[in-house]
């Protein structure tokens, strides 16, 4: 495995006009040299439309905005790796190196919010990559998304396990206090060494924590996205995460049971193999006790929590410990939408303005 990255494979997606298979051809090996990981590139994009709509019913959200495609957190379990295959590269290590920044998310945010057909509804930020990625640093594409919702005053949900969020509290405690936005921070472990195997480049669950705390001083409304629950591997820590993120200041918390779709499952199963040899088909096995003999389940309604005797006691046990933290009896303001102003509507409707108000 190369440090600082959740994988060393490039396989092939599932639309890969080309595939290349190892063959013995007979000649000695060559001794092997050790490779340097591969440093991250990232393509500017021209986006079309940057605003994604979303039926889901697992999902509590109808839009949602990703500004990069691809993470450089590098997490092994991420749903959102095969969608690398769209772009005829690797869900595998591809998918945390060779990264594309939507340079005019902005502008075409701004444009699709002024559109006279638009209708108000919360946008989440984070749904198939990180916003606050590394990269974010350089690029700072989530920052104008943000600015433009700002000024539009339209509300925003953001989930990201990057601390770099807190770089953008100015405008994220001014909208906090309108009641534009909220974030949920994702965790998985509260064990630092297990953390660097899973999300190699994403910040430390002591960091997370700190971050929560951070948001909430502001007035930012935080919660707690325990993503994956990985059986036999993260499951023991589940009251110990609910109870660490409302120590942290957090109103709210969900969890999601490990998926593993498409690509996912075999870069998954070779990173347990690779870190926990021993113990990967216990891990799989109770996976499959909890998917109906399937190690993924695609439908609707059980995607997120899984079936069965297992399933049903990791929901007793998380809806335990929020009443032992007093989670269950807090509410998540919904974000308000009366405050929107499309681009450009107060310009216009000025040239109207008598002076009287």
């Amino acid at each position: 495995m190369y440090k600082g990255r959740g994988t060393d494979q490039s396989l092939p997606g599932r639309f890969a006009r080309q595939t290349r298979e190892d063959v013995d051809d007979g000649w000695p090996e060559t001794p092997a040299v050790e490779d340097t990981a591969p440093r991250t590139v990232v393509e500017p994009e021209s986006a079309r439309s940057v605003i994604s709509r979303n039926s889901s019913p697992d999902v509590p959200f109808g839009q949602s905005l990703n500004p990069y495609r691809g993470c450089e957190h590098g997490c092994i379990y991420c749903f959102a790796r095969p969608t690398h295959a769209y772009l005829d590269l690797s869900p595998g290590l591809d998918f945390e190196t060779r990264l594309t920044a939507k340079t005019n998310a902005a502008e075409r945010l701004r444009a699709e919010l002024g559109k006279p057909s638009y209708r108000c509804s919360p946008i989440v930020l984070g749904t198939s990559t990180d916003p606050y990625q590394p990269v974010e640093r350089t690029w700072r594409i989530t920052r104008q998304v943000l600015e433009v919702l700002a000024e539009t005053r339209h509300p925003v949900s953001i989930i990201t396990k990057g601390s770099g969020i807190l770089r953008d509290l100015d405008l994220l405690g001014s909208m906090a206090r309108d009641g534009l936005v909220s974030v949920m921070v994702s965790l998985t472990s509260l064990d630092a060494e297990l953390k660097r195997k899973l999300e190699p480049r994403a910040a430390s669950p002591e960091r997370r924590l700190r971050v929560m705390q951070a948001l909430r001083d502001d007035g930012v409304p935080v919660g707690t996205l325990i993503a994956p629950v990985i059986p036999a591997l993260t499951d023991h820590e589940l009251e110990d995460l609910v109870a660490a993120a409302a120590d942290a200041g957090a109103t709210q918390a969900g969890y999601v049971l490990l998926r593993l779709p498409w690509e996912v499952r075999p870069l998954f199963r070779d990173w347990l193999q690779h870190h926990y040899p021993q113990r990967a088909e216990h891990v799989l096995s109770l996976l499959r006790q909890m998917r109906e003999g399937r190690e993924n389940d695609p439908r609707f309604g059980s995607r997120m929590r899984g079936r069965g005797p297992w399933a049903d006691l990791l929901e007793q046990r998380f809806h335990r410990a929020l009443r032992a933290n007093g989670l269950d009896k807090r509410h998540q303001r919904e974000l308000r939408t009366d405050l929107f102003r499309p681009p450009g509507r107060s310009s216009q409707l000025s040239l109207f303005d008598d002076g009287r108000g």
